[in-house]
């Protein structure tokens, strides 16, 4: 084995031995990437780019932050591993920060090591709860990859997994989507029709256990409810006694402008899962954070559930440093104050591109939505575009911004823009001067679409 690796066998090798998720495999040739801190990452060629998706959400506080590395040195050095079933300091001391950060009254904690995790628990901690079976979930929503998890999720992910990988019980309700409702409404006016047929459901399902959704739903969108959603919402779980969950792995740690999304509504929910920037990604942990009223059933039922790695010394402990590092650059508050100024930016950048149907979000956390028509809201591709591998544009689109130096993640129809909290605004100019550049290549898109259907019809012959 060769001491030193060229950058070209770096990735050859990783192509050949390692999967890319969520694609097909022929052609993979990742970049390699050597270094990152603060809002960039370099290459092994020593470009440079600005990280406007902060990785895949979760690099809230930037990378490389020291005193995280530090945190977790230490522990490394005291005590990188004991089983869950033992006490430890920086578990203690993780437990008391959640406790001043989370929604009052989620005060009992299962920790796992990552957001698919946390969702597992959740649901099994629901159906043991309430004796009941069923998992209401919405479409335009993504839960995790593990088997109840993607069961649960509304997007092509889980599709492959069918029908074994769905679990028996799981049952999807419409998306909050007010750019393009699912149920045919537009809002205001409609009611909110998409969270009062999740009564419907409920009515008309027996055996139901909760509702899981994302509060801000995030990968397929960045989608934001009406105020009076998420408050009608948890009326209904409590008016039918079921539990409900709020899915927070991307919308929480202050991405919105609040600890929490749900936050913004005031509403606590019986389960919150969190995982990503709860420790700013530097280690895998997952929180599965329930309610005491959840809490005290099992202090008389056996708590089915625990893993190897629950409550992982090393997990938990960038976790004290992140949240502390939160408090001390005031993130909620700067989210709100910069996430403005990005909010801003962008829906300039729609009175520019044509191909721009919807800039949509909250805090620090936000989607431009691409599309082929703006009247009819046609978008580019389709879910099955990209499971069937064909050319999507908002690849094409982040594939150009990249060559400009800046990273944004793209999701079929969509780019996701929630960069590390810490960002400046000369780096948010930066972000949309490559954007702005980078979306021309859909607006030719749109308008070679518009000259084919302005060309005139020739006349047919008889």
């Amino acid at each position: 084995m060769a001491e030193t690796l060229s950058s070209s066998q770096v990735k050859e090798l990783t192509a050949r031995y390692t999967y890319g998720t969520w694609r097909r495999q022929k052609g993979w040739m990742p970049l390699h990437i050597v270094d990152a801190e603060g809002c960039y990452f370099t290459d092994a060629d020593g470009n440079r780019y600005l990280d406007f998706s902060a990785q895949l959400m979760c690099v809230t506080l930037g990378h490389k932050n020291r005193a995280i590395a530090e945190q977790i040195a230490e522990q490394a050095r005291k005590l990188p591993y004991v089983g869950p079933g033992w006490a430890t300091d920086v578990r203690a001391r993780l437990s008391q920060l959640l406790v001043e950060v989370l929604p009052k009254g989620l005060d009992k904690f299962f920790f796992a090591t990552s957001g698919t995790e946390a969702n597992e628990a959740a649901f099994k901690i629901a159906r043991m709860v309430t004796g009941r079976n069923k998992i209401i979930s919405r479409y335009r929503s993504y839960h995790g990859s593990t088997m109840g998890s993607i069961a649960a999720t509304g997007d092509p992910r889980r599709w492959a997994m069918e029908p074994a990988g769905k679990i028996p019980g799981v049952i999807f309700a419409p998306e909050v989507n007010c750019y393009k409702c699912p149920i045919g409404h537009n809002y205001p006016g409609c009611g909110i029709a998409c969270v009062e047929y999740v009564e419907h459901m409920i009515e008309n399902e027996s055996d139901v256990a909760a509702v899981i959704v994302e509060p801000v739903v995030g990968t397929n969108g960045v989608l934001v409810p009406p105020k009076e959603y998420m408050p009608r919402l948890r009326k209904i779980c409590d008016a039918h006694e079921v539990l409900l969950i709020a899915d927070e792995v991307m919308s929480g740690w202050c991405r919105t402008g609040k600890w929490f999304a749900v936050d913004n509504w005031n509403v606590i929910p019986d389960i919150l899962t969190t995982a990503k920037g709860l420790t700013n990604a530097a280690m895998p942990l997952g929180l599965c954070a329930t309610t005491r009223k959840i809490a005290d059933y099992f202090d008389d039922h056996f708590f089915s559930h625990g893993h190897t790695y629950e409550a992982h010394p090393l997990a938990l402990a960038p976790a004290i440093a992140s949240i502390n590092e939160m408090k001390r650059l005031n993130l909620a508050e700067r989210a709100c104050e910069m996430g403005a100024y990005l909010g801003e930016k962008l829906n300039d950048l729609r009175t520019q591109h044509p191909s721009i149907g919807d800039v949509r979000g909250l805090g620090m956390f936000w989607a431009v939505e691409l599309v082929r028509n703006r009247r009819t809201k046609t978008l580019f591709n389709s879910y099955r575009d990209k499971v069937n591998s064909q050319p999507m544009i908002v690849d094409r689109v982040a594939a150009e911004a990249m060559k400009r130096g800046v990273y944004i993640q793209a999701w079929i129809s969509h780019l996701v823009i929630a960069p590390p909290l810490i960002i400046t605004r000369e780096e948010i100019d930066r972000g949309i001067s490559a954007l702005s550049t980078a979306l021309e290549l859909a607006d030719r898109e749109v308008e070679e679409q518009e000259n084919v259907e302005d060309r005139p019809v020739a006349p047919v012959s008889i």
